[in-house]
């Protein structure tokens, strides 16, 4: 695992944040939940749920599109690009187009009975939807003008 041309650190599972973007994790995958399509507000998506694991905790994986196949049982994987979000109460790790898989050598990870049933906590102010993606500014889909013409409240 070269990390020298990668920025950013390896995180342990334990320290997920919600919110955090281009993530990347050494873990093992303890469980696959099978391929499924979903209904988004951008329409239908195909998606694969797994449970990975490192020697700090456990985190349910959401493998969007392409990547949503990606993965089997006991797999041991470097993963590059994620980004972490709340879905229902519950921290998921998730990763798509851009994020990158590197399978690795079994001595990679601690094996699964090694793996503490410890999962991340969303911060108790999380809503129990936080979106698929965090983004660092507000965006604005309204010109300005009110229905009536006029800038602004009066």
């Amino acid at each position: 695992m070269d990390m020298s041309s990668n920025p950013n650190p390896v995180v342990k599972i334990r320290d997920l944040k919600p919110g955090m973007n281009g993530v990347n994790v050494v873990v093992r995958v303890l469980e696959t939940h099978g391929v499924r399509s979903i209904r988004t507000r951008s329409g239908d998506r195909t998606i694969g749920e797994y449970v990975v694991g490192d020697e700090t905790g456990r985190v349910k994986l959401v493998a969007w599109g392409s990547k949503a196949a990606s993965l089997a049982a006991n797999d041991v994987v470097e993963i590059r690009g994620a980004w972490v979000s709340v879905y229902r109460g519950e921290v998921q790790l998730n990763i798509g187009r851009s994020s990158n898989i590197e399978r690795l050598e079994d001595e990679a990870v601690a094996p699964e009975e090694e793996i503490p049933d410890e999962h991340p906590s969303p911060p108790p102010e999380a809503s129990t939807y936080t979106g698929f993606r965090s983004f660092s500014r507000a965006r604005t889909f309204r010109s300005g003008r009110s229905r009536g013409g006029r800038r602004g409240r009066r």
